[in-house]
């Protein structure tokens, strides 16, 4: 079953320049995205509560503007998930955009899904 493009926006209270290093590192990530995460060249190992790990590559990126990576059960297909900091010109406000891809009926449960890790996110940053 193909999935959907679905996108996301959480206003986020921290500098572009570290709310980056949490989403480009093993380290960052594992803060709050994973309860362990391995590096190895552009392939990323997430694992949690001590389960097998799921590989995903870094596909795209551009430094204190987004990372963009492809599971590795998506190889050959044109999903992916993406977060890309955004600053709006005028108020300077700092977003953090989401785009993913789910299931046809998963809306919701993405949703949530993402609105928790981004809660953890903004704990780990005290920008909660």
């Amino acid at each position: 079953m193909a999935k959907h493009k679905v996108h996301y926006e959480f206003p986020m209270h921290c500098l572009s320049e570290i709310l980056y290093e949490y989403l480009a590192t093993a380290e960052g990530l594992s803060e709050w995205f994973a309860d362990e995460v391995i590096e190895k060249g552009d392939d990323f190992f997430f694992s949690w509560g001590g389960g097998p790990a799921e590989k995903a590559t870094l596909i795209r990126y551009k430094p204190e503007g987004f990372v963009r990576y492809r599971w590795e059960e998506d190889e050959g297909t044109k999903n992916f998930f993406e977060m890309t900091i955004t600053i709006d010109d005028i108020t300077e406000d700092l977003a953090l955009n989401i785009t993913d891809f789910c299931e046809e009926g998963d809306e919701e449960e993405n949703a949530m899904y993402w609105e928790n890790l981004i809660e953890n996110l903004r704990i780990k940053l005290g920008a909660a």
